[in-house]
């Protein structure tokens, strides 16, 4: 069962709808570096690295000398910020050649770049999860397992998992560039968890990254980053013990049969919603694999909901047959409430029907 769970975490990013005039598909940053190299041809070898670390940290000086000499006028450090601006967009072409990993993080800009995260200016701080996203990314190292390793290995040791997620609680999602930036901060986390499966728990165990997922959840609204939230859940979820637990005591069980019951009498309006809603149910099917959890869904009247959602027969019902199954797996007082709230008669039923 985990393993068609696994199969529908994968994310369809091709797929994904524009929200709120947000083209999250396209990364402006990218198009915006070839542009500015329109015309030239540049040979991306260790030479062109050093070159551009040494740009990118005299930039970073420029603009960090400016801000503590104008502190009460903005005006003045504006084009060092700009500037510093522009050289993180240059450090993006290094995507093109993960094999220079290694040697990027040899030549010691990675906590240069991950203390951005905490910069005064939200973009440059949204610059950099653009950054990291774009080295880490799926398709860039699919071909450079071993450098990619060094790569988010330097990113953990630097705190990076802890400052995304800090950064996290600062972005404003009524802004479209923010907005973006929140949806990149879920990738990066998935592209970090993809090279070293253990950053799944080590990022639940050092942040609040749980927490905030949480609450991302909660809104009856969909969108797009909601969406994510929900697959990256049910990524950490899939396959830790222990990210179960923990979510468990944060009331987890709770908050996700909460946001499952909002479509216990309708369907959801599209394919990303409905995608959406199957990452819930992924997430409450390894929810209640601890035991400890079983007895929060019972408690939580989990049984009951699962069977509504069966009665109504909207296109949830498979999937709250399948929570059920999981729920009721080597815990009798599971099977005995569903016994009890006649959820054999609704489940033959759904038999019945299905059989005609």
């Amino acid at each position: 069962m985990l393993e068609a769970m696994e199969g529908s975490n994968k994310r369809k990013r091709e797929d994904m709808e524009q929200e709120n005039g947000v083209d999250f598909g396209v990364d402006l940053s990218l198009l915006e570096a070839v542009e500015k190299s329109e015309g030239t041809v540049q040979v991306m070898d260790v030479r062109a690295l050093k070159k551009m670390v040494l740009a990118f940290e005299r930039r970073l000086r420029d603009n960090l000398e400016a801000r503590m000499k104008y502190v009460d006028h903005p005006d003045k450090f504006a084009d060092s910020e700009l500037e510093l601006h522009e050289e993180l967009v240059r450090l993006k072409a290094l995507a093109g050649a993960p094999e220079l990993y290694p040697e990027l993080v040899h030549q010691s800009a990675i906590p240069s770049i991950v203390g951005l995260l905490t910069h005064e200016n939200t973009d440059i701080a949204v610059d950099v999860v653009g950054l990291i996203q774009d080295l880490t990314d799926e398709d860039v190292v699919e071909d450079s397992d071993e450098a990619a390793q060094v790569l988010v290995d330097a990113l953990v040791e630097n705190n990076t998992l802890e400052l995304l997620i800090q950064n996290l609680a600062r972005l404003d999602e009524g802004d479209p560039d923010e907005s973006a930036a929140v949806y990149s901060t879920l990738a990066t986390i998935e592209n970090m968890v993809e090279v070293r499966p253990a950053v799944s728990e080590s990022v639940c165990e050092k942040t609040k990254l749980l927490r905030w997922l949480l609450t991302r959840i909660k809104p009856r609204e969909f969108d797009s980053n909601k969406q994510y939230a929900t697959e990256i859940l049910a990524i950490l979820l899939q396959s830790s013990a222990a990210n179960q637990r923990r979510l468990g005591q944060m009331n987890g069980v709770d908050t996700v049969l909460q946001a499952v019951a909002l479509y216990k009498s309708r369907d959801p309006k599209s394919g990303d919603e409905e995608e959406m809603v199957e990452n819930l149910f992924d997430c409450l099917c390894s929810l209640v694999m601890p035991v400890e959890n079983k007895e929060r869904f019972v408690k939580a009247e989990g049984v009951e909901l699962m069977i509504i959602i069966m009665k109504q027969k909207k296109s949830a019902y498979g999937s709250a047959m399948r929570a059920l199954d999981f729920a009721m797996t080597k815990f009798p007082p599971a099977c005995e409430r569903f016994v009890d709230v006649l959820g054999l008669k609704t489940l033959f039923a759904a038999f019945m029907d299905s059989s005609e």
